[in-house]
């Protein structure tokens, strides 16, 4: 086990490096410098020039990158070319919002998306199966912004119940979040579903039946709790990939997060913000990772069996 935890850790390393350079390259050779996106139409490329000679951009490519890299390893992710700013001093105060966010609606998709998928389970092949795979197969496909759009038309034009952009209250919270939260908890339901009726399927569970439990037992003390292991994993993942696509949300309801600050250093060339977020965010998933097994292991015999074997 400790064996398989250092490899983890030691892959993060290389991980990191490769997704820095992808982001640092991709961006450099994207059109337009961070002159012509701070400076507008109007300035003169003697202007355009002057800008990106100040902020180290005419330099070559490999040379800026290694300078990153060199400050990132000692916690200094540079400073930003738009804002003059410190990287890590605009990018903290964004990430409790988005942090909010992914958490709620990871929270929200399990309370959904686990008693659905429980019940479509228990009434197999019934009308409530059909119907709530159908909603369940509805959401699922439905494009996050187009349902964030959708939710905002109705509760903040129509109704006027809800806040349509902003942070400030709880109500500014429940759209972004159930934007988020109804795609996720339709794939639990359905995850919760399959994994279910494979249990029903195993050995165990015959013999119980065979033994004389009651099916309630059977179902709420052996069956549920296996089939929750690969569910609580995936929305472990889940909450680590909200943490990235939860600018969805903070684009279209107008969040002050780490997905909006991204998608503006992008479109600014703003690329020591756009580096410093995405090794942050990439960092972070990865520990999310390492600690999903952990746990994993810790609960799952079968999975710890494994990696001991490995």
């Amino acid at each position: 086990m400790l064996k398989y935890m250092i490899k983890r850790i030691l892959f993060i390393i290389p991980s990191v490096f490769i997704v820095s350079v992808l982001t640092f390259v991709v961006l450099s050779l994207s059109p337009g410098t961070p002159g012509q996106a701070a400076l507008g139409i109007n300035a003169t490329q003697e202007q355009i020039d002057a800008y990106n000679h100040a902020v180290g951009y005419d330099r070559p490519l490999p040379e800026r990158y290694i300078d990153y890299m060199a400050g990132a390893l000692q916690g200094d992710f540079g400073e930003s070319y738009t804002q003059h700013n410190d990287v890590t001093a605009i990018l903290i105060p964004k990430f409790p919002t988005t942090l909010t966010v992914a958490f709620l609606a990871v929270l929200f998709s399990a309370a959904l998306g686990i008693p659905i998928g429980v019940l479509a389970a228990l009434k197999k092949g019934t009308a409530v199966d059909v119907g709530t795979t159908t909603i369940a197969l509805l959401f699922a496909s439905i494009p996050s912004f187009w349902l964030g759009l959708m939710l905002m038309l109705l509760f903040s034009l129509q109704l006027g119940i809800l806040p349509s952009h902003g942070i400030g209250t709880w109500k500014n919270l429940v759209l972004p979040v159930a934007t988020l939260a109804l795609p996720s908890a339709a794939y639990v339901a359905r995850m919760v579903r399959i994994t279910m009726l494979d249990e029903f399927n195993q050995d165990y569970v015959r013999t119980a039946r065979a033994k004389g439990a009651s099916e309630n037992r059977i179902v709420f003390i052996h069956v549920i709790r296996n089939a929750m292991m690969p569910v609580l994993t995936n929305l472990g993942m889940s909450f680590a990939g909200l943490l990235g696509g939860a600018i969805i949300a903070e684009q279209v309801f107008g969040l002050p997060g780490f997905g909006s600050a991204i998608l503006n250093a992008i479109n600014m060339k703003d690329t020591p913000i756009v580096l410093g977020a995405t090794l942050f965010l990439s960092f972070t998933y990865m520990i999310i990772m390492l600690v999903l097994d952990l746990v994993n292991a810790l609960l799952n015999p079968k999975f710890r069996d494994s990696i001991e074997k490995a």
